[in-house]
């Protein structure tokens, strides 16, 4: 296949892919982050985040075991080339997660909901890249190298498998693999998520995606001759270069991270039509879109800082088990339900 056709639109092909399925589980499966915290804090339900630990699940258990297979390759992943920083992790998560909250939805979300006609979440898919890329290679990435210097990894890989394999000698892919099953265990435990089949079909879905990055990737990268970064799904800096190939194509190659972009909308764009869900939406209050906007540079900022955002850090990275998605999924968590609570209940003085 490398043969046929170049390795560049192989990789994008493969983004593609996982992107499709991505989309389709956010607009028929309702996958969704910040869906999945409201629905946990103020719906009274657990389905929608026991979808995420399921997905989680799924991701790391099908990434080993394909590890044992010599099929995937973590070790030639970002997250295990660069150490980790706890501060940045905590502080880049906080920020996206409030950032999200203000925006109403992820980037991926953003993405998925663009698909269905919202042109609100249009604005902040580019608010959201073009901030992304401000912090990563603009006017603020002085600033960003010297608070959060990034520097490469010399000793084990800050990833838990390596860590429990250098501490205790039991291999890294037997620990990845009994942390994915204990993690999908965790999640079917949930009555009320298994009694849902569609929810566990798209979680498993959301799942399959993210190992497909991690293989395709990895293929690529140990059999063709160009030197393609092993990445799966992430929602942040992608945009921001998704966005810069669709003004400079042609003169800059095709990546995976705009097959994935691409993907998502695609899957997005079906789902709603499977659904009977497209509509043109656009902002009627300016209050709102100000809000969005700002959440959206927070968002873009904040992935950059912590090296990924719910998707990059709560999927990817958690499917290769790298010690920053745990903290970092996390704090995002804990942004978004500050953000949360100040919109829907505001921030009220103790009494």
């Amino acid at each position: 296949m490398l043969e046929m056709i170049p390795e560049s639109w192989a990789v994008a092909l493969i983004g593609a892919g996982g992107g499709i399925l991505l989309g389709l589980a956010a607009r028929l499966g309702r996958f969704c982050t910040l869906g999945a915290i409201e629905d946990l804090l103020y719906g009274g339900s657990a389905r929608r985040m026991h979808m995420w630990l399921l997905a989680i699940g799924v991701a790391v258990t099908g990434t080993f075991a394909l590890t044992a297979a010599g099929i995937v390759r973590p070790e030639l992943s970002f997250y295990y080339a660069i150490e980790w920083m706890p501060l940045a992790s905590i502080l880049g998560g906080l920020a996206f997660g409030y950032g999200m909250a203000l925006a109403g939805n992820c980037g991926y979300g953003a993405i998925a909901r663009l698909g269905g006609g919202d042109l609100r979440s249009f604005v902040i898919v580019l608010v959201m890249g073009v901030s992304a890329y401000a912090v990563l290679m603009g006017p603020l990435a002085p600033l960003r190298d010297l608070l959060f210097p990034q520097r490469d990894v010399t000793g084990v890989a800050p990833a838990l498998p390596a860590l429990a394999e250098a501490w205790t000698g039991v291999p890294a892919v037997a620990v990845g693999l009994a942390a994915g099953l204990a993690l999908c265990a965790l999640a079917l435990a949930s009555r009320e998520l298994r009694g849902d089949a569609s929810s566990v079909f798209w979680a498993g879905m959301v799942g399959v995606a993210v190992v497909a990055g991690w293989a395709g990737t990895t293929w690529v990268a140990t059999t063709g001759f160009e030197a393609l970064p092993v990445q799966s799904h992430s929602f942040s800096a992608p945009v921001g270069e998704s966005i810069l190939f669709a003004m400079t194509g042609s003169a800059r190659p095709v990546s995976f991270a705009v097959g994935s972009i691409a993907g998502v909308w695609a899957g997005a764009f079906i789902g709603s039509l499977v659904k009977g869900h497209f509509r043109w939406e656009a902002c009627e209050d300016p209050r709102e879109l100000r809000r969005q906007i700002f959440g959206a540079m927070l968002m873009g900022g904040g992935a950059v800082v912590a090296m990924g955002c719910s998707v990059g850090q709560g999927l990817s990275a958690f499917s290769v088990l790298a010690v920053s998605a745990p903290v970092t999924l996390l704090s995002i968590l804990a942004g978004a339900a500050l953000g949360l609570r100040q919109l829907i209940e505001g921030f009220q003085p103790a009494e």
